[in-house]
Formats: C-alpha cells, sequence, structure tokens
C-alpha cells in the first residue's frame, strides 16, 4: 500500500471551490496507486475571525475554552472535503484529534505530540482511499483539547508522516520555497532544494515557511517533504537532509525578515552574571524570547544590549526597572521601529569572505547588533532601511 501525507494550507480551503480543488488533487495522487492521508487546515481566515469572536465576548479568555473554540475550525473543512470526496465516488473519512486518538502534552495553545495511533490509522484506511484529518489539534491523556500553536498544521502534517513513515507534501499559495518572501521582493529565486538546517535557521529567523517545529521533526525522523502551490501544477521545492545528491552547497541559500524589532540597551551596569541572569529572567517572565545579545566591558562595569519583539513589550519596562532599583547609575534606553535582516545559507561552513560581502551590501545602512553562527548572519537595522537592504544583500548573493 502506498501512502502519502499532503497537508493544505488555509488559503486552498477557503470556499467550495477551491475545496473541489483540492478534491482534484487528492483524486488524482491516488489515480497514480496512492492512499492519501490529508491534513487540513481551517478554511481562509477562519482561526483569525474565531479570535476576534472571543476578544469579543470576553476580554480574557481562558487558554482551555480557547482550544475548544479554535479547534472547530479544522473540524469545519475535514468534514466538507469529505462529503466532496465521497460525492466523487473516493472512499473518505473525516477524522478529529478525539477520534484518531492523537495525544499531546497539557499545554493548551502550543501543545506538544506525544504519540500518535498508528493501528487507527491502519485500520480506517482498510476501507477508505482517503482519510481527512484535522491538522493543528490533539488531546490530552485525559480527552481534553489542545492545539498547536502556531504551524500546528504543518506540525501534524509531518508528525503523521514521521510516525508512518511515508513522504509528506505540504500545499499552500506559494510555489515552493523562495529565497525570500516573494510579496517583499518579487524578483526572488525558488529553491529546488533546501535543507532542513537552512528552513530551521530562515524559519526561527521570520521567514513565513515552514514552521520550525515541523522541519525539527522531519530532520529528526529523515521525512522526505515536498512543497508546492495548490493552485498549479508547476514543480515546487524539495527539503532535504544534504546537497551531497543533488548539487553544490549555494553559499547563501536564502534571506529572512523579522520585523517589529526593539533594542533594549542598559548601560553601567555592575560587571556580574547574577545581573545579567536577573535581567534575561524578567525577559522570560513576560514571556519575551530575548534574541540578539551583545555585552560590552567597561571597567568594573558593562553595557548590555538586546532586542526583542516590540508588540510583546507591554509590562517588560516596569518589571526591569523594579529589577535593577537596587543599581546605581544605571540608563535604560529602547530603539524601536527596527527590523532584523538574515541571511542563511550551510555553504558559509566552507565558504570565505561571507561577512565581507554581507558588510559590504550593508555600508551605507545603520548596524545596531549583529549575531552570527556558522550558518547565518543576522543585524538589526531601522525599519526605513529595509528595502535598501534586503535588494542590496539579494543583488550580491544572487537570491
Amino acid at each position: 500500500m502506498k501512502l502519502v501525507v499532503q497537508k493544505y494550507g488555509g488559503s486552498s480551503l477557503s470556499d467550495s471551490e477551491r475545496l473541489r480543488n483540492v478534491a482534484k488533487r487528492i483524486e488524482n495522487k491516488i489515480k497514480k496507486g496512492y492512499k492519501v492521508i490529508a491534513v487540513v487546515s481551517a478554511m481562509g481566515d477562519t482561526t483569525n475571525r474565531l479570535l476576534k469572536l472571543a476578544k469579543e465576548v470576553v476580554k480574557d479568555p481562558t487558554p482551555r475554552e480557547m482550544d475548544m473554540l479554535l479547534s472547530t475550525g479544522e473540524q469545519i473543512s475535514a468534514s466538507l472535503l469529505s462529503m466532496i470526496l465521497n460525492e466523487k465516488g473516493i472512499k473518505s473519512k473525516s477524522l478529529n484529534a478525539f477520534q484518531l486518538q492523537l495525544l499531546t502534552t497539557n499545554d493548551y495553545n502550543d501543545a506538544q505530540i506525544k504519540k500518535i495511533n498508528k493501528e487507527l490509522i491502519y485500520k480506517n484506511l482498510i476501507n477508505n482511499e482517503v482519510l481527512v484529518i484535522t491538522g493543528f489539534q490533539g488531546i490530552t491523556e485525559e480527552g481534553e483539547i489542545t492545539t498547536l500553536g502556531r504551524g500546528g498544521s504543518d506540525t501534524s502534517a509531518v508528525a503523521l508522516a514521521a510516525s508512518l513513515r511515508i513522504p509528506c507534501e505540504i500545499y499552500s499559495n506559494y510555489a515552493g520555497i523562495y529565497t525570500t518572501d516573494p510579496n517583499i521582493y518579487p524578483e526572488a529565486k525558488k529553491l529546488k532544494f533546501v535543507t532542513y538546517d537552512e528552513i530551521l535557521e530562515m524559519a526561527a529567523l521570520g521567514a513565513k515557511v515552514l514552521h520550525s517545529r515541523s522541519v525539527e521533526i522531519a530532520k529528526k525522523f529523515n521525512v522526505q517533504i515536498y512543497c508546492a502551490s495548490s493552485f498549479s501544477d508547476e514543480e515546487g521545492s524539495y527539503v532535504v537532509g544534504e546537497y551531497n545528491n543533488y548539487l553544490e552547497e549555494p553559499v547563501v541559500t536564502g534571506l529572512s525578515l523579522d520585523e517589529e524589532q526593539m533594542q533594549v540597551t542598559i548601560t553601567e551596569l555592575p560587571d556580574s552574571s547574577f545581573t545579567v541572569n536577573k535581567i534575561f529572567e524578567v525577559a522570560a517572565i513576560n514571556h519575551l524570547n530575548v534574541d540578539m545579545i551583545s555585552i560590552i566591558k567597561k571597567g568594573d562595569k558593562i553595557d548590555l544590549s538586546f532586542s526583542i519583539i516590540e508588540s510583546k513589550l507591554d509590562n517588560f519596562q516596569e518589571y526591569l526597572k523594579e529589577t535593577l532599583i537596587f543599581e546605581n547609575n544605571k540608563n535604560i534606553e529602547y530603539r524601536n521601529n527596527l527590523v532584523k535582516i538574515s541571511v542563511v545559507g550551510i555553504g558559509m561552513r566552507k565558504a570565505r569572505g561571507v561577512a565581507s560581502r554581507f558588510f559590504k551590501a550593508m555600508k551605507d545602512i545603520p548596524i545596531f547588533l549583529v549575531t552570527t553562527s556558522e550558518i547565518k548572519i543576522s543585524c538589526l537595522v531601522p525599519t526605513q532601511y529595509k528595502n535598501i537592504a534586503v535588494d542590496s544583500l539579494m543583488k550580491e548573493f544572487e537570491l
């Protein structure tokens, strides 16, 4: 029995016409001798509408009830798609997380998958050519509904493919994975091949590609991923372990943007790990992801700078002042309207002069913070320079 997982995003399922288009794609796969496990997101902007509705009803909905609400979106998609397939004479059955017994941790709104009941999948495939499964959701061992957080349907699809040791196809409104977001830079090239490590970095750095959790699972279990458009037959992109069997490693594979960044700078701090730890503990308590960090030593004092997401600042300023209330000569500065721009490529491990080329391309642009790894270079720049920086880097690295 040839099996494949196909995941369809919300844009592919937004109305009846698009649902029928997805059903046709599944039918074509069946004609090639496959049985299909179709993982679906909620239709169109259903999840956003449900979030808005919840906030209209109460100011602060409980996480448990939010998961009860949000999980309904995928169930609508699954049942409608299964209806269309059955009407076409294709034996299909929709299954939600409870019926599938897809077990997760107890973390509402951001659960982790613990176990998938493979026997139930195989049992249901005996009399069906297609199983349409709700993405984004799971259940706890106590039977409580959970959701998997941002990009949860990608995670569901790849986890199913990993459990069954079969390929995974991800369909969206993009024809594959590009060197950067085509909406920002229309001349961006489509990548035929990209590695797990590169996609992990690009996703973590703000690229709207596969969600990082799904790629982590794919890398761990060596899941073959193919990304393509649900609206055309144009060949998409393949996520692979390494380039060796395909082509020479590109020096830089892609460029990512992460907007709404803010730089926090605290000067004249005691040169003490205890003080620095306290600051980062405050950030953690406020659910802030501290990213780019710079520590400059000046005698027995240090200047500390780091970046956070501006939209999550909220009470951080007050908590930070309270934390440092006993420190003398402190000065806290906030610089907003920044964007993090990153280039990624596993070819950086071997290539020389990548940093030189990067900073040459950015020579007329103010840079506030820089971080690097063996496969990335990131910098923080004012948002008004974003387009100039993107254009310069895309041309420099022929992206």
